[in-house]
């Protein structure tokens, strides 16, 4: 428990120090691609309208607001234990008028504030591999969202091919640390964010995890070449085991 808890302090540290750059730096450091990923993962969802959703670690709510557009009318939950994230993805949702659509909530991922069978999705982008157990927090969007729900997480993986996987680490671990110090003077808390991926599944084991846990109809989908992947599973319905399509 200590472990975690020091982890989990470190990496709010790291997040509520990067908040006002943290827009400008995933453009950065994925050279813009992470848009084109949620843009893919929205796609697969297919989110209906006038559903809901819940959105864990939501930063600076740029999915949050993509949910909250795709469903329309659905009321959509943004949760992030960073103040300073919450705070500059609320300016973002007030500008876009869309404040009573969407409600932010300061929060523990591991412990969702919120009865079983609430939502109609539960989504994470880029935070799996940061909290200090990621399995529980499966656990917590698997019970939070409604029979026949969406578990989704977008997040970097482990490109598996040569010499593709040795410029990729290369990057992370090396010229990834140099941006976040040149652009925002942090290169600590950019060193840490590649060392958080080393003990954390590829994209294969993810999935096997998520249908351990009892998740149905598992999809994964590595991104450019393995450097992200996007995870789906199902709630499973009460008495037939019926799944969305």
């Amino acid at each position: 428990m200590e472990m975690k808890t020091s982890k989990e302090q470190f990496v709010h540290s790291v997040f509520e120090s990067i908040a006002h750059k943290y827009d400008f730096m995933n453009n950065l450091i994925s050279f813009g691609r992470h848009k084109a990923w949620r843009k893919f993962t929205m796609k697969k969802m297919n989110v209906q309208l006038d559903t809901t959703a819940i959105d864990l670690c939501c930063g600076t709510c740029d999915w949050t607001i993509s949910l909250a557009e795709q469903s329309r009318t659905g009321k959509i939950t943004g949760l992030d234990f960073s103040r300073n994230m919450l705070d500059f993805g609320q300016a973002k949702i007030e500008k876009l008028g869309m404040d009573k659509q969407i409600d932010l909530l300061h929060g523990n991922a591991m412990e969702l504030p919120f009865a079983d069978n609430t939502f109609d999705y539960a989504t994470i982008g880029f935070a799996l591999r940061n909290v200090p157990d990621f399995v529980q927090v499966l656990k917590e969007m698997q019970r939070v969202v409604k029979p026949g729900g969406m578990v989704v997480s977008l997040e970097m993986s482990k490109p598996t091919w040569q010499p593709f996987k040795s410029i990729y680490y290369f990057y992370f671990q090396k010229v990834m640390p140099l941006l976040g110090k040149l652009v925002v003077n942090r290169y600590e808390q950019y060193k840490w964010l590649p060392e958080s991926l080393i003990h954390f599944p590829d994209h294969k084991q993810l999935a096997g995890i998520f249908r351990e846990i009892g998740l149905q109809n598992v999809k994964a989908y590595p991104l450019a070449g393995g450097v992200a992947a996007l995870h789906i599973g199902i709630k499973e319905k009460r008495g037939d085991g019926n799944e969305r399509n």
